[in-house]
């Protein structure tokens, strides 16, 4: 397996209590870990850690970006009980566009030496600067037919429609010539949202690389922008609102 852009459609839907839907096309990078100053450098148009059209810097994922990625990942897994065996780990991610980038979700798929997947990660931000790591394993694996499946607890706030007491029902399907990932948002078992990367492959060389530049303009902007605009129509919608607990006003003393 080689690095690689993929590119498609990005789908979101809703389902209660106000039904809304959009699409918008998307590419990202899938980029092998260990090779991130290699191919960042084999085009003149994208560069490591360093300003370009297009650029992946250290500090845009979780951890001390003093720490190698996959350092980074290992010590998350080992905190959370997983080892991973040594083989290697891809990175599904949007780069930065112009100096600029919001991922809402990034994944990284871990192999083992025989290039079997063990484990996914889901490396969660939302516009307060928060972050969440996710981890996949055989420990939440639900039944999935050809795909992947797994069920997590919903643990950090990331939109203002949607409130904490959820959960996470993600699919997967294995990267190759197309890639999937489908997220349901459960309440109380039923899908109430879900979103959807459908996703085509294109090589990883300077060509691609441009061709996706071009077609999809200040791709990382719009990804900001259509979370504000979306949400605005939400909210005309009147679509319940839910506050972020750290902006929530302190309980109020208890007289004794």
């Amino acid at each position: 397996m080689d690095s690689a852009l993929y590119a498609g459609r990005l789908r979101h839907r809703r389902f209660t209590p106000r039904q809304h839907e959009f699409s918008y096309r998307v590419y990202l990078a899938f980029l092998d870990i260990d090779r991130l100053p290699e191919l960042m450098a084999g085009s003149r148009v994208s560069s490591y850690n360093r300003w370009n059209w297009t650029s992946f810097h250290e500090r845009d994922h979780f951890g001390d970006p003093k720490q190698s990625l996959r350092a980074r990942v290992v010590e998350d897994a080992k905190r959370n009980g997983i080892f991973l065996l040594d083989g290697k780990i891809f990175l599904l991610t949007h780069l930065r566009y112009l100096g600029y980038v919001f991922n809402p979700v990034s994944f990284f798929y871990c192999y083992d030496a025989a290039g079997n997947l063990t484990a996914i990660l889901s490396e969660v931000n939302n516009t307060f600067g928060e972050s969440h790591n996710y981890w996949l394993t055989r420990e939440n694996e639900q039944e999935a037919g050809n795909g992947r499946r797994y069920r997590t607890v919903k643990q950090m706030h990331v939109s203002p429609f949607h409130g904490m007491g959820l959960e996470y029902d993600w699919i997967f399907t294995p990267p190759g010539e197309q890639l999937v990932v489908h997220m349901n948002t459960l309440a109380n078992g039923k899908p109430n949202f879900d979103a959807t990367l459908r996703l085509y492959r294109r090589e990883w060389n300077e060509r691609e690389l441009v061709r996706a530049l071009t077609a999809f303009p200040l791709i990382t902007v719009g990804v900001i922008a259509a979370i504000h605009w979306q949400a605005l129509l939400l909210w005309l919608k009147g679509t319940p609102v839910y506050t972020h607990r750290k902006k929530m006003a302190p309980d109020p003393p208890t007289a004794l």
